[in-house]
């Protein structure tokens, strides 16, 4: 999670803007705004000129490309991010500055919060060069980290206008689950559209999707990648908890968009308290051992061990990196779609390393925002593969888990500040050449525990990935 912004910062802004102003894909600070209608108007006025003519709420990917931003000195931009900040700029521009004053909820329905992003790639070049990768398919990592973006002006959007005149900051609280449902190309046009679709107290959450034609010849939109976003809203003075404006779902379909948030919800809190009473009890003893079992061999018979297993730990990949000035957002902290990217880059290396071809991204798992992240943090990314499961022979799941640490030489101290868990396949014409995916096994207590907790994690989805499958037969 992220707090206010360091001195630096605001007095950056202040210089650039003659007041404070703010934003932001991973923690950002609302400022107060007036009436409903001119709030309305002043989001309205941000789309560029050659959007889609009836979405009146959605932003060219590549606009800020061609025209250069400065609004926000030092921070760290990507094509999208630009053109989100350049869509927020002008609801900033006429706040009134008045942090004390009261106001009253307002509800709103998720149509008010709807944003979408457009990416021309079959017309622009330099956009399209911006999100290819060396095998000329979309950069995934790119994706996500503008999804992360995208959720921060869509919780703004629901916080802002209306009779709000109070200042609070909005933060990442934790990524439920990416999906990718469809292979999503670099040659044709996509959008990302998403809104908000449950509220709590202080807590909103958003689904976003990825929409790309799946065929040449036919310019219908699919759902390519699907995810939803949890941000919290903190008391811009107290760092407290505040309230927002509560969600009224109006069709059929967002109520039940409502329902399926409102279950993961409680399912959260469930899955959290019953992690809890396992690890008291040590009930997972029996399966602990069982998982334990090849691992000791390759420990204390290297020579028996099973050429089909490797280590966990054998597995490992990692890299660090101190975080620079470029790469925050406008709290001085590191922006966390950035921390997103490189965790799925560095996933991705490590999948293809253990595989030995090209890895297929599936979903993002929950990701956790657990310690923030600032400027001149030295940050390490550790990433290990946790197990692969072969429940369809042709497309073997990779899962994998990233970790990244805050560390400190001068204290002598290292700190999780995020955990992201990725699953990968490879595609089925590897598999057909005799490709084999190896069996990963643990050799220490804690790695065997890891590995149970994520497979009870992942069971709903690789169920979901397989009925997916034999549907596309």
């Amino acid at each position: 999670m992220r707090s206010s912004a360091g001195k630096l910062l605001s007095h950056s802004l202040q210089r650039n803007r003659g007041k404070l102003v703010a934003g932001g894909g991973y923690g950002f600070w609302i400022p107060t705004s007036r009436s409903p209608c001119e709030s309305q108007k002043k989001w309205n006025s941000t789309v560029p000129s050659d959007a889609t003519p009836p979405d009146q709420n959605s932003i060219d990917a590549g606009s800020s490309m061609r025209k250069p931003i400065s609004l926000w000195p030092g921070m760290y931009h990507s094509p999208v991010t630009n053109a989100l900040w350049e869509a927020r700029r002008s609801m900033f521009e006429n706040s009134t500055g008045d942090d004390d004053s009261q106001s009253v909820l307002t509800a709103k329905s998720p149509s008010r919060s709807r944003t979408s992003i457009l990416y021309k790639f079959s017309s622009d070049f330099v956009l399209r060069e911006q999100y290819r990768n060396p095998w000329n398919e979309i950069r995934t990592g790119k994706l996500v980290e503008d999804l992360d973006a995208l959720a921060g002006t869509i919780s703004f959007k629901h916080c802002s206008g209306d009779s709000s005149a109070r200042s609070m900051i909005l933060v990442t609280a934790s990524v439920d689950r990416i999906i990718m449902k469809n292979p999503i190309r670099v040659d044709a046009d996509l959008s990302i559209v998403g809104a908000v679709t449950w509220v709590g107290r202080s807590s909103m959450e958003m689904q976003l999707q990825v929409l790309q034609s799946q065929d040449s010849n036919d310019h219908s939109e699919a759902v390519s990648l699907e995810a939803n976003f949890t941000f919290v809203a903190r008391d811009a003075k107290t760092g407290k908890s505040t309230p927002i404006n509560p969600v009224s779902p109006e069709t059929e379909h967002e109520k039940l968009l409502w329902k399926e948030a409102e279950e993961r919800n409680k399912l959260r809190k469930q899955k959290r308290a019953e992690r809890k009473e396992e690890h008291e009890k040590l009930k997972d003893l029996e399966r602990l051992n069982e998982s334990l079992a090849e691992g000791r061999v390759f420990l204390d018979m290297p020579a028996l061990a099973d050429r089909n297993s490797i280590l966990i730990n054998d597995t490992s990949h990692e890299n660090s990196l101190i975080c620079q000035p470029q790469q925050r957002n406008i709290h001085g902290r590191i922006f966390g779609g950035f921390l997103m990217r490189k965790a799925f880059e560095l996933a991705f290396s490590n999948a293809y390393t253990f595989a030995g071809v090209s890895p297929r991204f599936l979903e993002v798992d929950r990701v956790d925002f657990i310690k923030p992240v600032d400027v001149g943090n030295f940050l390490r990314f550790k990433s290990r593969v946790l197990y692969t499961e072969a429940i369809n022979s042709a497309e073997p799941l990779i899962n994998i888990e990233v970790i990244a640490h805050v560390t400190s030489p001068e204290l002598r101290s290292s700190e999780v500040s995020n955990r992201f868990y990725f699953t990968f396949s490879v595609r089925p014409e590897a598999m057909k050449d005799g490709l084999r995916i190896r069996n990963v096994v643990p050799a220490t207590e804690e790695e065997a525990r890891r590995v149970i907790e994520r497979m009870d994690a992942e069971r709903p989805i690789i169920s979901l990935i397989s009925v997916k499958r034999e549907n596309t037969v």
